[in-house]
Formats: structure tokens, sequence, C-alpha cells
């Protein structure tokens, strides 16, 4: 059978890198994909990005299923044609997608179906979002209402950084349309970590858990980003935690839907916050697969996922149980210089060595023009090191990061410090 990843960053990588190790695929077919998905033989670039354009090459190459990796045409309504259309395709609707696409959206859904969550308000003039600001103080969040590339949230420690960057967002109109309404939140302060699952509509299937690192530097300094690494599994989500994430959060998300009149199926990410008591609360939700947390989850799942997909695209999750690699997965992203705010494009990558059962290294931000690899966006790649601890892994991750080379290289030393605590 031939299947379609939509995307050309990590995520995607290591979804179609996943896919193509079944026995029942002829083809993984990327769109527009990377450097990477270019290199592997197992997977064919195809450079088209127009949902329409996509559904008529779906219909021409006989494509049995589609997978969409990145928020911006699930938010587009992506999975609305394709269906309208009879083409099998697992992600959420333009409406359910409103959960990732809209702060002010998720807010109020939250806010309606009682899920744990920062208390806030929404605001489109300046000079409310000002006086709130200084009514409640800093620590406080700033969240562009829209889409903004994982770059469009402000963790404000004072005052001033929370003027800032209301300014930036709702007078300097940072980031167009995304930032035309702007969330302010309480700040939450605890351990962050994903918690994402498969959703047909009605049946739940959770995936491995996972911790991402959102800032640039080491100990976590420096600017947020899309994310710097993630490990899995992530050791503060016990099995009690994890039973009482589903009872307040991931269930009552789904039956809210539901209630609400909008039928969720897709991969629900609800990205949380657990506090020194040990109460998660909800900082946000996405309706896609987490990037970079994809890639050290993609890598422990033993199960074949192709088979797992066709049940989710059928209504029938509740038939499937997910096989995990018992090691743990460190994925250490790899950034351009200037990176989150100004990343530079096309410096030539050296060094990247072959995949091992111990590391593999997944594309984002690269393109290959005449044998040659360069970089080609913010993030370049993420390293995933297996190992029997976090430590082991992390070993494994950082030997092949110190030999690729590319001017201006990021990265962090300390990817999964909180699981060696």
């Amino acid at each position: 059978m031939k299947i379609l990843v939509v995307g050309s960053g990590g995520r995607e990588h290591a979804l179609a890198w996943k896919l193509a190790q079944s026995e029942r695929v002829q083809t993984v077919y990327v769109a527009p994909g990377n450097g990477g998905t270019a290199l592997d033989t197992r997977l064919v670039n195809v450079e088209i990005t127009d949902p329409a354009a996509l559904a008529d090459f779906v219909v021409a190459e006989h494509v049995a299923l589609t997978l969409v990796g990145p928020e911006a045409p699930l938010a587009a309504g992506i999975v609305n044609l394709f269906r309208s259309r009879g083409l099998k395709i697992f992600g959420p609707t333009r409406e359910a997608a409103q959960l990732e696409s809209s702060k002010d959206f998720a807010k109020a859904f939250m806010q309606r179906h009682g899920i744990p969550t920062a208390k806030y308000q929404s605001f489109s003039d300046a000079a409310q979002a000002h006086a709130y600001v200084d009514a409640n103080g800093a620590p406080i969040v700033i969240k562009a209402d829209g889409l903004a590339a994982g770059k469009g949230v402000v963790v404000a420690m004072t005052l001033e950084e929370a003027h800032a960057a209301v300014d930036h967002m709702l007078s300097d109109n940072a980031f167009g349309d995304a930032g035309a309404r702007i969330v302010i939140e309480e700040f939450l302060a605890g351990e962050e970590a994903s918690f994402i699952v498969m959703c047909d509509g009605k049946n739940v299937l959770p995936m491995a858990t996972s911790q991402d690192h959102k800032r640039l530097k080491d100990a976590d300094q420096g600017p947020n980003t899309g994310g710097m690494g993630a490990y899995s599994p992530a050791p503060i989500v016990t099995p009690a935690m994890h039973a009482r994430v589903m009872r307040e959060i991931i269930n009552p998300t789904i039956q809210g839907m539901a209630k609400d009149g909008i039928q969720f199926t897709g991969f629900l990410y609800a990205g949380l916050m657990i506090d020194s008591e040990g109460n998660p609360r909800t900082l946000e939700f996405n309706c896609r697969m987490g990037d970079p947390e994809t890639q050290p989850i993609m890598s422990r799942l033993k199960s074949d996922y192709v088979t797992v997909l066709e049940h989710a695209c059928n209504g029938t999750l509740d038939a499937v149980e997910l096989e995990w690699d018992r090691r743990t997965a460190v994925g250490v992203v790899m950034a351009a210089s200037g990176y989150p705010d100004n990343p530079r494009k096309g410096d030539v990558i050296d060094g990247i060595p072959a995949e091992t059962a111990e590391c593999i290294t997944f594309h984002a931000g690269t393109t290959l023009a005449d044998g040659v690899l360069k970089t080609n966006g913010g993030r370049v790649l993420c390293v995933v090191g297996l190992g029997d601890s976090v430590k082991m892994a992390q070993k494994q991750a950082y030997d092949v990061v110190d030999q690729i080379r590319f001017d201006g290289a990021q990265f962090r030393r300390d990817i999964g410090w909180r699981g060696m605590k």
C-alpha cells in the first residue's frame, strides 16, 4: 500500500521513517519533505503543498491513507476536504483544530467544560491588556491567539517584559492576524510534560509520555523556542498521574468537543504543568504530534504503525495495544545560527553518521540540492539516542551531535536533565 505524510519537519520525517518500516508499505510519500526524506531510499518527496492538489495526487497514485503532520493544513481544513472526496485521512477537522488554532477558543472551551488550566483573559485592545498586566503583576504569560509556529508565547518574568510582549503582538502586529487578539494568563510553576493521545472520534489511545525543553539554552535559560529537545518516557508522569490526566483532562476534552457538536479525530496533545503538589493543569492543546517529542516517541514504538493508523481511521482504536521499547530515548535538536529570531539558511551540513540501533538522526530544516545537504530552517536536525537510562541515551545522542558540523549550530547539552534527578 501507499501512504502520504503531509509536512516537512522533523516530526514528519520520524512518522514517515516509522511507517516505511512496515512490510505492508510499498511507498511513503512526504509532501513536501526535506533533505533527510530525500536521502532516505524508502521515502519519496512530493513537491505539492496545496490541499486540493494533494487530494488529486492521492487519487491518481491510489494512496490508501494520509497522515497530516503540521498544524497549518489542519487549521486550513485539509481533513474536511479529503473526507468530502471520500479519502482516508488521519487528523482533526478545521472545527476540531480550533483547540490549537485559537488560544481564546481553547481557554473558553476548558473553562466551559471544567478542564484544569490557568486563569486568563483575552484582549484585542492594547490599553486594556496593559491595565490587566499591571493589575495582575509578573510573572505572567502572554500568548498570540492564533498559530505562530511555536513562537507566539512569552513567559514574562517582569512587568517590563510583559508590557513589551503586549506591544510586540498587538501594537507592532508582529504575528499579523495570529496576534490580533492575545490571551494573558496566570503563570503556572512546576514541571512540564507532553501528553499525546490518538483519537478516532470515540476511542482514545495514549502514546508514550515525553518531556520537551522549550528554552534555547542549558538550564532552561534564554528565549522560548519551538523545542530544543525531548525525551521519552517522562518520569514525572507516573501511572497514577497518567490515570489522573486521562480522567481530568483528556477524556473530558474529547467528551466536551462531542457535547459542542464537534467529533474529535486525530492526535490530541495536552501540554501539562504539574505543580509541586502533583496537580496537573493544561498549558495548551495541540491537534498534532509534538515536535520534537515525535522523534523520541517514534524511535521507541515497536508496533506496526500502519496497522495503528488504519484502526484510527476506521474508528477501532479500542482494538489496539501499543508495544514500546523499554529503553529511554533522548532527542537533541541542532538549530541554525540565529534561531529562534532570525535563523540563517544555506549552511552546509557534514558528518551525519548512518543510523544504528542506538541512534537515529531525523531531519527538519534541511534541503538537498545537487547532492549537497544544507540548512533550510530554524530547527535543522534532531539526533535521537536510545539507552537503558537517560544518561546512556544522552551519551548516544551527544556522541553523534559532536560528529555533525554546520556553521553556527546551536544545541543544548542537558536534554533529559529532569529525568536524571
